[in-house]
């Protein structure tokens, strides 16, 4: 079985985790950026659950067309193996600029999670639009 997250990866996860455990539900920055070279699957996490380390959040895509936030386990990831070796991979290249919800947003518009810059800005401006909707109040009639 292999390593999938570093230690320096997993106490990063582990503190937003806590955090959330904590009542601080904040949009957080992605840690991690995980994906499969042999298929369209791609993950990008941002917490794992301090009760059980096993347990990762964040936006989850099986390559099907249909990228949601979830949970995942991490040693079920460690377990997928192809040609004798791990499956899955850390992107090295993965440099998140936005909070999670963008990336949410963009994998919702495009049907995948994606880094194209066009679609990422279009997903922040919806969520700011989502987001000063929510704080200003509702008129009366």
């Amino acid at each position: 079985m292999s390593d999938l997250l570093s230690r320096d990866l997993k106490e990063r996860m582990l503190i937003n985790g806590q955090d959330h455990l904590d009542g601080n539900d904040v949009d957080r920055m992605p840690v991690v950026k995980l994906f499969t070279p042999f298929g369209r699957a791609t993950w990008i996490l941002t917490e794992l659950n301090p009760m059980d380390p096993d347990i990762a959040f964040g936006l989850c895509d099986l390559g099907f067309g249909s990228p949601e936030l979830g949970y995942v386990s991490i040693f079920e990831m460690e377990s997928v193996i192809r040609f004798g070796m791990p499956a899955i991979e850390i992107d090295k290249h993965f440099t998140p600029e936005d909070p999670l919800s963008v990336y949410a947003e963009a994998a919702r518009l495009a049907g995948r999670i994606t880094e194209d810059p066009n679609l990422l800005k279009r997903a922040a401006v919806n969520c700011l639009m989502r987001l000063s909707d929510k704080k200003l109040p509702k008129p009366d009639r």
